[in-house]
């Protein structure tokens, strides 16, 4: 059990607290990276509005770092572990960025583009035969497409991590 000063009143008389109520308990009892990942669905989930949420007056500084930090361009929790993982590296990363008619999940530099598949996106025949349509284009453009699946940035983010700093140490994210 843990009691935290609300940010919003509570209901007396309801088992449902607010959305605020609950990021700042988040916030308080994960990782960083965790509450960070939790905050990013909230607001793709609840459609929260990033302003609203940097406006709120947070009580505790680990609330304040996360509302600094959601920018709400994740498409998916692992989209958001990827981006917290590889900000401290000061390469320019966009999320969601449409290239060739489809958005890509993320951007590094100019030309690195990097896939996260997971599951429930990319699981049938027809959707893996778009991605590799889209692969194609954008090789055809310039780009450098990395493509990882869940298990990988799950349980093998060091692999996954070696080889985005090999293709970033070959230039692959500058223009040409």
């Amino acid at each position: 059990m843990h009691w935290r000063v609300p940010v919003a009143p509570a209901p007396t008389r309801q088992l449902v607290d607010s959305i605020e109520n609950a990021l700042s308990h988040i916030a308080g009892c994960l990782t960083e990276e965790s509450a960070l990942l939790v905050w990013e669905s909230a607001v793709r989930l609840e459609r929260l509005s990033v302003d609203a949420l940097r406006r709120v007056a947070w009580t505790s500084v680990a609330a304040r770092n996360c509302a600094h930090s959601v920018n709400g361009l994740s498409d998916s929790g692992l989209e958001t572990l990827a981006v917290v993982r590889l900000t401290p590296w000061g390469i320019p990363i966009r999320q969601q960025i449409l290239i060739a008619g489809h958005r890509v999940d993320l951007l590094i530099g100019e030309r690195l583009v990097v896939q996260i598949d997971g599951f429930a996106h990319h699981s049938t025949s027809a959707q893996r035969t778009r991605d590799t349509a889209h692969d194609a284009e954008l090789a055809l453009r310039g780009y450098t497409v990395l493509r990882f699946t869940y298990a990988q940035v799950v349980h093998d983010w060091p692999a996954v991590e070696r080889v985005i700093a090999r293709a970033i140490a070959s230039g692959a994210h500058n223009a040409r």
